[in-house]
């Protein structure tokens, strides 16, 4: 009869009502999940492709809805489109950072080389300065050290870019015991003599 009729449709909606409610919590969960994945396909496409952060960003939310609509209940009142919304706001903040990183990257590369032509461009000033004191450069560079026997007097002189310097100071020899009592032998060896010579072509 009508009233039966009535109870069997009460007590159908109430249980399709109780299903729908732990499978709606099954497809928030399941919407998480998608949602993760597509971030995972924009992160992987922007970093390994040749594909615009736009591109990839399409490319991802197309994914996410896709694989939401064959997740929701043809039917049902549910909604996938406060994930989506999230999806998007995730993938534009990180369209803007590594937009904002690709930038200082820039900047930097850019103030390094003009700090390595302001260097070059120093050094051939330098250079033209030398030239113009002292004339053509010598590629010759010698430099000659000599310690006076039985003393502790060095005499160091060099010839660097066309100049000669020469220096005197007095150093004890560490090593002087080792070389017999009378510490260095008479004359000029290879205990009291050094030479380096460098030659720039």
């Amino acid at each position: 009869d009508a009233s039966a009729a009535g109870i069997y449709d009460r007590k159908l909606e109430e249980l399709e009502a109780a299903i729908d409610s732990q499978l709606q919590v099954l497809y928030l969960r399941q919407l998480s999940i998608l949602r993760e994945q597509a971030l995972s396909q924009y992160k992987s496409a922007a970093k390994t492709s040749e594909a615009s952060d736009y591109e990839a960003m399409v490319n991802a939310d197309a994914k996410f809805v896709n694989d939401a609509e064959d997740s929701t209940r043809e039917g049902s009142d549910w909604d996938y489109a406060t994930e989506r919304t999230y999806l998007q706001s995730v993938m534009n903040d990180l369209a803007s950072a590594n937009k904002k990183l690709t930038e200082v990257q820039l900047k930097a590369g850019q103030q390094q080389q003009t700090a390595m032509q302001y260097l070059q461009q120093q050094q051939q000033m330098i250079q033209q300065l030398q030239m113009q004191l002292y004339g053509q450069s010598s590629p010759w560079n010698v430099g000659v050290a000599y310690r006076i026997p039985d003393t502790n007097f060095n005499i160091q002189g060099t010839y660097q870019g066309g100049r000669t310097n020469v220096q005197v100071s007095s150093v004890p020899d560490e090593y002087a015991g080792m070389l017999g009592p009378q510490g260095f032998t008479n004359g000029v060896g290879p205990g009291n003599l050094g030479l380096s010579l460098n030659l720039s072509v």
